[in-house]
């Protein structure tokens, strides 16, 4: 299962440090003046299509179970990510994406899934915490050594989604489906899901609102650093591996102390330790001119990364009923990953008019504002609303 949760973090950041050579080789190959933005759809198309195929794939594993989804979406994986090591044109990679995109609609929302079903209360906060780890983990290992393959062919790093195929065994003889509801329970709950009951609506749209609006500004990393170190500093392809590796090393640590912070604090109350994490990082990266403090800005908007992903998907768990906890993990998945997709669309206007480093320094206040917002909210309001303030493990919310 962790190693499942590693493909989704791979699916657009695996290829980052490719980014400025792909640019210069199909920008003399390819004749159209939106050739920026062609590229840059490279990271973020998969997001696309994970935010096209989630709700799908929540109904699909609801109805048809967990286990057979997850096998199938490894499997495309291994053949969509792969196909930009072979494929010559531009709008062939994006094919090529656009189909590892709903593989990983397929593999996020089974996986998470999986994790409720399997695991309550801590126990589901400390895995979920472990299941974030992993994702950063994954890298840190791969993002050097995509760094070093793209220094010798942009071509290389596409071979890395093939590590999926290694898990295919480990699915078949190591996960096993849950219990699925008999008809008659599925008929009571279905009648409970009609009449509203026991689903937080309001509670999930701000959870899903929080996703979108904070992966927009942290996709600026994978999406835009590359460039902007290429123009600081001179970055070679493995210089920006490493710094996006640093971001996910600290990704890595935040994720595994999760379940000891959920246990003080309640999900609201983490709120705003992630904003102000996320913004101080982003600000520090738009106010340094050198590569060293910038791994400083990654590290400490990796930390408030860390904690986001658990935050969410434990808060969602412990709030919708068992029946419909796959679609609400294909909502939440779809709000994450359309956070990433619309992330150049909205920060690429700003850039080219602004430039990359008054960019990062604005998207760092905009994150730090909604931190002291959030903060302000939970002592005036959410501290009243129990359903808004529930620890992890503790309460209903």
């Amino acid at each position: 299962m962790l190693l499942a949760g590693t493909l989704t973090v791979m699916s657009g950041i695996a290829v980052s440090p490719s980014l400025p050579v792909m640019e210069n080789y199909f920008s003399k190959v390819v004749n159209t003046v939106n050739i920026e933005i062609l590229i840059r759809l490279i990271i973020t198309l998969p997001a696309l299509f994970i935010v096209i195929g989630s709700p799908i794939a929540g109904v699909m594993i609801d109805r048809l179970g967990r286990k057979p989804l997850l096998l199938v979406g490894i499997i495309f994986y291994g053949f969509a990510g792969a196909s930009g090591f072979l494929l010559n044109d531009l709008i062939s990679i994006l094919i090529g994406r656009a189909f590892l995109g709903l593989s990983v609609a397929c593999i996020i929302v089974s996986s998470t899934t999986l994790i409720a079903d399997y695991y309550m209360g801590s126990a589901r906060s400390n895995f979920m915490g472990l299941q974030a780890a992993f994702m950063g983990l994954a890298g840190v290992i791969f993002l050097p050594i995509c760094g070093v393959l793209a220094s010798a062919s942009w071509r290389y790093p596409f071979l890395i989604y093939l590590f999926s195929w290694l898990l295919i065994p480990l699915v078949i003889f190591s996960i096993y489906e849950p219990h699925r509801i008999q008809t008659k329970e599925k008929i009571t709950l279905k009648s409970q899901v009609s009449n509203n009951l026991k689903i937080p609506i309001s509670l999930l749209l701000m959870i899903f609102g929080i996703t979108t609006f904070t992966q927009i500004i942290f996709y600026l990393i994978p999406v835009q650093l590359p460039f902007y170190l290429r123009g600081l500093v001179n970055a070679t392809p493995q210089q920006i591996g490493n710094a996006i590796a640093c971001c996910n090393l600290f990704s890595v640590t935040a994720s595994l102390f999760y379940s000891r912070l959920s246990a003080k604090l309640d999900f609201v109350s983490i709120l705003p330790i992630i904003f102000g994490l996320l913004g101080t990082g982003c600000s520090i990266i738009g106010l340094v001119n050198s590569y060293i403090p910038v791994l400083f800005g990654l590290a400490i908007a990796g930390l408030g990364l860390g904690l986001l992903i658990p935050n969410m998907t434990v808060w969602i768990s412990a709030a919708v009923p068992d029946m419909i906890r796959g679609r609400a993990n294909g909502g939440f998945s779809t709000a994450l990953f359309l956070g990433q997709f619309l992330s150049p669309i909205v920060t690429q206007p700003i850039s080219l008019k602004f430039g990359l480093s008054s960019t990062y320094s604005y998207a760092g206040g905009l994150l730090l504002i909604a931190g002291v917002i959030f903060f302000v909210m939970r002592a005036l309001v959410f501290a009243r609303l129990k359903n808004f303030g529930g620890r992890s493990g503790r309460s209903k919310y």
